[in-house]
């Protein structure tokens, strides 16, 4: 992706809705003097209207909103005095407006555009609030304020904001580790292996992004339909991963919607022939944001597609979709003054409604509904085989919904589980944990069952249990880190040693539970150094080694965060290490460049010797090549490198 962070049509668009002034070839002034001072007020107060900023973005748009605020008592004391400006007042002034106008198209990309394509982009996007911060550096250094007949005390607040600029310039690109890896994690796993811990760090990353109610889904969806027209059929796997991310989200949040465009409604053929039709709002089904065909009304009062908020109903949902309102009851009440407001728009716009089949009558389930507070109660049961059959099914229940989950929780299920944990029966310890790892998805019962003593019997089971004991012990750990209080806890009593050998010796499934679990706890300063002493180095090394493994990306990902604490750069920063990231760097997936481009110029930042040896080992050649070919963040991390070597000649 560019350095834009907008795709190269929406790029030239921007440009085109944001003309900025300029000098013409031959030195001639295209505006005069109070038609440019104008100019600049109004691109500044036009950008000062972006408020709702994508939440990655949010507090660099608000930096940058506040730099151009305190530019404006310079533009206003220049409107009013309408002073004749020379020709390097007016180049710089025009400058300036250049910078403006970047800042208003970054800012309005950050106001409307698709939370998941600025969040995959967010080093992309970090580089495009550097670049206006030089524009305006650059502009406003050595502005003749005297000469323009500025007050002192306005010159003053701009010097100091152009200070301000200059560090800014300076600062080192970073990023949000955890938000990296998550999204890693997710669009790597396959549908087949996604399980409960998968799901924790999808809430994670809703909660993050603001995409768990239906209006922000749908505004989303809105958002990257814009995006995919304007690729026009380029960058076909970012679209693609743009879109099962959102897929992903509406499946959390409860919307039955699949297909590519990401729950846009049904197109017919009269549709298609106008696609500029605004279909209104309340036409659409607020579950699948399909034009309703058999709208009906709930007891919250809202309406839905009948078909949408029956299979809602059907999964164990006994809340609003919408408001999250508890419903009375679950009948559904036909809405015929919007069904036929419906009928009379499609009819004057020639709009042909899509006839659906008839939903299929499920077969009635001849098994008999579990019974589960009976189910909490056999789990303290005297007779042994009551209790194993009893943690089996809970096992099942719990990862099969919400409403289950619930129910076990309400019915003293957390703390008779945690009593199983120490079963000397594997299975019965198999099924617990895993259990927990399901409850564990609800936030609130992330706290029962770390006060309830649960962290250091599953950190035992992580030691001794069975292959899949171990693996879901991982993931129920990392489910419960999720909390910062439990990264602490976690490591203090000793999981993070377990998890290291798990790594070093797991199963495929426990490597990668241990690597995520390993990810997520480090993210806590102690706990880096936890895991260097217990020997995760080598192992990470290993795993680099393990072709079949498939898990270079994760290992480089922890590496990155161990580099970043002092008292780990010894352990990790070696020559040997170096060369091998310079290997990866040279035949490496592009994304295992990304990965060891920004591990060596971390190291090469703290240890500059070990950029040296990196260079001497035949680096130079190879970020070169990426600079000019390579993806838009390894490119990014390659012209980093390349300005850091010079320092070492």
């Amino acid at each position: 992706m560019p350095q834009s962070a907008l795709p190269p049509s929406s790029a030239a668009a921007a440009a085109a809705a944001d003309p900025e002034p300029s000098c013409s070839e031959d030195g001639a002034r295209e505006m005069d003097d109070e038609d440019l001072v104008e100019d600049l007020l109004a691109t500044v107060n036009s950008a000062r209207a972006y408020a709702d900023f994508r939440r990655t973005q949010r507090k660099e748009c608000h930096n940058l909103l506040r730099w151009l605020q305190l530019v404006l008592p310079l533009l206003e004391e220049l409107r009013d005095s309408t002073p004749r400006l020379t020709e390097d007042a007016y180049r710089r002034l025009t400058l300036l407006g250049r910078a403006f106008a970047a800042a208003r198209r970054l800012l309005r990309s950050c106001n409307d555009g698709s939370k998941i394509f600025l969040a995959l982009e967010s080093e992309a996007v970090l580089g495009r609030f550097r670049t206006v911060y030089e524009k305006m550096n650059s502009a406003l250094d050595g502005m003749p304020y005297e000469e323009l007949g500025i007050s002192d005390e306005v010159m003053e607040q701009v010097e100091l904001m152009n200070a301000q600029l200059m560090r800014c310039k300076k600062r080192t690109d970073t990023q949000d580790i955890e938000l990296s890896m998550d999204l890693m994690v997710i669009l790597q796993n396959n549908k087949d292996d996604e399980r409960n811990a998968d799901r924790a760090i999808l809430d994670r990353l809703a909660s993050k992004l603001e995409l768990q109610t239906l209006p922000d889904l749908r505004a989303e969806t809105v958002a990257i339909k814009k995006l995919i027209k304007e690729r026009n059929g380029q960058q076909e796997e970012s679209t693609k991963q743009i879109v099962e991310l959102l897929n992903k989200f509406k499946a959390i949040a409860g919307i039955d919607e699949k297909n590519v465009l990401g729950g846009e409604v049904f197109v017919t053929k009269s549709l298609d022939k106008c696609p500029s039709l605004m279909i209104p709002d309340d036409f659409l089904c607020p579950i699948t944001l399909e034009i309703m065909t058999d709208p009906v009304i709930v007891a919250s009062g809202q309406t839905y597609e009948r078909r949408s908020i029956q299979r809602w109903l059907d999964s164990g949902e006994r809340t609003c979709p919408k408001t999250r309102q508890p419903l009375a009851h679950l009948s559904l009440a036909p809405n015929y003054a919007l069904k036929n407001l419906i009928l009379q728009w499609c009819d004057k716009h020639k709009v042909e409604l899509q006839r659906r089949e008839p939903e299929p009558v499920a077969e009635q389930d001849e098994r008999p509904k579990e019974d589960i507070p009976s189910l909490v109660e056999a789990l303290s049961s005297i007779h042994s085989d009551v209790q194993r059959k009893a943690a089996k099914k809970i096992r099942v229940l719990s990862k099969e919904s919400p409403e289950n989950r619930a129910l076990i929780a309400g019915n003293g299920g957390i703390p008779a589980l945690i009593g199983l944990l120490a079963y000397p029966d594997m299975k019965v310890q198999e099924n617990t944990v895993t259990s927990l790892l399901n409850l564990s998805i609800d936030q609130s019962n992330k706290i029962f069952i770390t006060k309830g003593g649960a962290i250091p019997l599953i950190i035992e089971i992580l030691r001794n249990g069975s292959a899949v004991g171990q693996e879901n012990s991982a993931a129920t750990l990392f489910s419960l880190s999720m909390l910062d209080e439990n990264k602490v806890t976690i490591g203090t009593l000793g999981g993070i040693a377990p998890l290291v050998e798990l790594l070093r010796n797991g199963t495929v499934r426990g490597k990668k539970d241990a690597a995520t679990a390993i990810f997520n706890l480090i993210l806590n300063q102690q706990n880096k150094v936890r895991a260097t002493h217990a020997g995760i180095v080598p192992v990470l090394l290993k795993v680099i080694d393990d072709k079949n493994l498939g898990m270079v990306d994760e290992a480089l990902s922890i590496f990155l965060l161990l580099s970043s604490h002092a008292a780990c750069l010894g352990e990790v920063g070696t020559t040997q290490f170096v060369e091998k990231l310079v290997q990866l760097i040279k035949e490496g997936t592009p994304k295992n460049q990304e990965c060891a481009l920004s591990v060596l110029l971390e190291l090469g930042t703290k240890k500059q010797p070990l950029l040296v040896h990196a260079l001497r080992f035949g680096l130079h050649e190879h970020l070169s090549k990426i600079a000019k070919t390579g993806t838009s963040r390894a490119q990014r991390k390659a012209n980093s490198l390349i300005q850091l070597a010079k320092k070492c000649y």
